[in-house]
């Protein structure tokens, strides 16, 4: 064992003078590996935070919500112009599966409409999202308040004129006091502030619910109707734990073709998607964009496991004389054989930390352009780039190490002379 650990420190050594009186020679060799490295774990750090930010801006959601809408979450058999013509979910389906589903935990009534301007006194907000559900959405989602509370079935049923705020549209009107209580003015109306939620942080692209409000949708309903192209009307349903989900969904699904009449023949006017399916999409695609970077990123680790290559080949020419006099006082093959290829291990390392150093670097960068969207590098990335730079390594100076392990000790010791 020992034998080893001073082979790994010569062979360590050798790398450090290769790289010292080689300057030039060992930095244009070892870019190739800087730059495979660096773009590799780039693209890897990249997608597992746009992954991530993309789980975090959804992860009030259990994986089991169902959403019912006129479109599909993923690919469709449906031809195009057939899916528009699928009419909206409605506000009386909603009550209707409401009153009738077993095993719903919770059945909320979502409208997706165009974002408003908001304003109190003299202050302003524009842009700003809005977000008209049923009661039910509190508990689905697991919203948090920091002030008041979410409206209750009575003002959702009714439509009352209350609306709760996001921390960031509470902050620019309000400032640091109290909105709850407050009256603030959206279309035209006056709405009493119930409700403000806890600060969450910016969400995919900048979008989350700090810069949204949340109105009674049947509020939104009397304002745009039931009927209006600029609503995008959704059923949200949360599941109880622990049930059979395939047969929960074909529940929902035959509970809505009784609802509208639809024959045994007849296609379904509407999807039942599960947000695991949205998920396993995202999955799919950054497990695409993981693989093209990486499809990408190895022709520049080709490039660098020639220049190390290259480094060997010198290195064993340069070296000849004293693998003849290291054979020749006994050293065996593999002696030679590991010591050069440590040393292109070691090379290889180094390239690759130097990448994985401007992978760091950079993130860093990026995080202060970007607000709360923050780039990370895992510790599960910092070992794929660690583990690939040894592979390149050993790929590299397996030939060369070959070649002077091979090296019978009389010729080699002439042939250095």
């Amino acid at each position: 064992m020992l034998i080893y650990l001073r082979l790994l420190r010569e062979s360590f050594n050798f790398a450090i003078n290769a790289l010292v009186n080689n300057k030039l020679r060992t930095f244009l060799s070892l870019l190739g590996v800087t730059v495979g490295i660096f773009s590799i774990v780039g693209i890897l750090a990249a997608v597992d935070s746009l992954k991530k930010e993309i789980e975090g801006s959804i992860s009030g959601l259990d994986n089991n919500t169902i959403i019912v809408m006129r479109y599909p979450f993923g690919a469709t058999d449906v031809p195009r112009w057939r899916l528009e013509q699928f009419p909206d979910v409605t506000y009386e389906e909603y009550q209707y599966l409401s009153r009738s589903l077993p095993d719903a935990e919770a059945v909320s009534y979502v409208m997706n409409v165009p974002s408003e301007t908001i304003r109190y006194e003299e202050k302003t907000v524009s842009n700003v999202q809005i977000a008209a559900t049923s009661q039910e959405y509190y508990d689905i989602e697991a919203l948090q308040i920091a002030e008041g509370r979410f409206f209750n079935e009575a003002e959702a049923n009714s439509g009352a004129s209350v609306i709760v705020l996001g921390d960031e549209i509470a902050r620019k009107l309000f400032g640091n006091t109290n909105a709850v209580g407050k009256t603030v003015r959206m279309y035209g109306r006056k709405f009493s502030v119930i409700g403000v939620l806890k600060k969450e942080g910016s969400g995919l692209f900048g979008n989350s619910k700090d810069s949204a409000v949340f109105l009674p949708v049947n509020m939104t309903r009397r304002i745009y109707g039931d009927n209006n192209k600029s609503t995008f009307p959704q059923i949200i349903i949360k599941p109880m734990r622990d049930i059979d989900q395939a047969e929960f969904m074909a529940i929902v699904k035959q509970r809505l073709r009784t609802h509208r009449g639809i024959k045994p023949d007849d296609i379904e006017t509407f999807f039942v998607n599960q947000l695991k399916g949205f998920m396993d999409i995202i999955d799919s695609i950054t497990g695409q964009l993981n693989f093209m970077g990486a499809l990408i990123s190895g022709f520049s680790l080709l490039v660098g496991g020639f220049g190390i290559a290259n480094i060997m080949f010198v290195s064993v020419k340069e070296r000849t004389n004293l693998i003849g006099i290291q054979k020749s006082l006994g050293a065996k093959n593999k002696f030679i054989l590991y010591q050069f290829l440590f040393e292109a291990v070691v090379l290889a390392v180094i390239g690759g930390l130097v990448g994985l150093a401007l992978v760091w670097f950079a993130t860093l960068v990026m995080s202060q352009f970007t607000g709360d969207f923050e780039f990370v590098l895992s510790l599960g990335n910092i070992l794929i780039g660690t583990s690939v730079s040894v592979v390149i390594g050993l790929i590299s100076g397996i030939v060369p190490a070959i070649s002077a392990s091979r090296l019978s000790p009389v010729e080699a010791i002439r042939t250095g002379v």
